[in-house]
């Protein structure tokens, strides 16, 4: 059996303990991070039945053999139509009580499954799942830790490419060969480039407009490894800034600092973020600070913890996070620094590798 291989019986063993009940017969899984997360298997479209002593990854005829060759100790049944298939095992199992994942399945399809297996209670499972990624093994955070470095070198290398008169596109495109060069299988997301005011909107797409001198440029970017993601943000400026944004970059690093140095197993979520935000504030900048603090990264790159104000979360050891304050003056910049961290007992590892001072192009 492969190293990795082995942390599948102990993710299978933990959700078991945790969520199977007596009156919980088992688990259907639809989300395809949670399959892969739970069995290894990487194709795109599949279920994932769990019960208390036997696991079963059904998926159509074009995973089959993939399936056999991913999910080792799991067995694998073959569907030609899913929900028909859904149905065909529960009813074979004659399981009186089954849930699933509520978000990874519609009302509608909920309803037509219900109509095959009449005598099957089906429960929707919401908040009981939320956190089965939350804590990373070693193995996740070395490919994470991976995947950061390619994406940080990919940057470093494409800024020294930045000029006036490159369109925000061409940075892209540009970086993200880069991190592909480097080994990333793509983009955690579509990469963001944003230019002068664009940059005063958080999720800006890159388009034909072209840098400027003095222009404020956010980039948002993260690579994939092995289904993996990485997430940060850069701000710099091309030629020169001026004194307000020098001023404004300060608040926004003091702010990403101040986070830093509080992120540890035992702090909440919402602590974290009112550090981030209490800074802003205090500048008179509270109503230019949009979103949330950060978030969760693994294989997906928004999971678990929110880190907010509303945020019940508590950060543990293992956990791996952003933390990315930002300022969005409307028609004229934005600023956003972003740093993906592991949580460990008394203080945080930063895995991103881009430097935050402020940097001119």
């Amino acid at each position: 059996m492969p190293p990795e291989a082995a942390r599948f019986p102990d993710r299978l063993w933990r959700v078991r303990q945790s969520l199977l009940t007596d009156d919980l017969e088992a688990l259907l899984f639809l989300d395809m991070r949670n399959i892969r997360y739970l069995t290894g298997f990487t194709g795109s479209d599949g279920v994932f039945l769990l019960e208390r002593h036997q696991s079963l990854l059904m998926v159509d005829g074009r995973y089959t053999t993939q399936a056999g060759m991913e999910a080792r100790g799991i067995g694998v049944f073959q569907y030609r139509e899913k929900l028909a298939g859904i149905a065909e095992v529960i009813a074979d199992k004659a399981m009186r009580a089954v849930g699933f994942e509520a978000a990874a399945l519609s009302f509608e399809t909920y309803g037509k499954l219900k109509e095959k297996v009449p005598a099957t209670n089906l429960r929707p499972l919401g908040e009981e799942l939320v956190n089965i990624r939350a804590i990373k093994d070693a193995g996740e955070v070395a490919l994470l830790r991976t995947a950061a470095t390619m994406a940080s070198r990919a940057l470093i290398a494409t800024r020294e490419l930045i000029r006036p008169g490159m369109e925000e596109n061409e940075v892209a495109l540009e970086l993200e060969y880069r991190m592909r060069q480097n080994g990333s299988t793509g983009a955690s997301f579509p990469i963001i480039v944003a230019a002068g005011a664009n940059s005063a909107l958080p999720h800006a797409t890159p388009g034909t407009r072209k840098l400027a001198p003095g222009d404020a440029l956010v980039i948002d970017y993260g690579a994939v490894v092995a289904g993996y993601h990485s997430d940060e943000t850069c701000t710099f400026v091309l030629g020169e800034a001026s004194g307000r944004f020098t001023e404004v970059y300060e608040i926004v690093k003091t702010a990403h600092d101040r986070a830093l140095a509080a992120v540890k197993a035992g702090v909440t979520c919402a602590e974290i973020d009112h550090l981030t935000r209490d800074c802003i504030e205090q500048a008179g900048l509270g109503r230019f600070f949009s979103h949330g603090t950060g978030h969760g990264v693994g294989l997906d790159v928004h999971e678990p913890p929110r880190i907010a104000p509303s945020s019940q979360a508590v950060l543990a050891a293992g956990m791996v996070v952003t933390i990315e304050p930002g300022v969005y003056l409307p028609g004229e910049w934005g600023i956003r620094i972003e740093d993906m961290v592991l949580v460990r007992e008394h203080d945080c590892e930063v895995l991103t590798g881009t430097p935050k001072n402020l940097t001119i192009l």
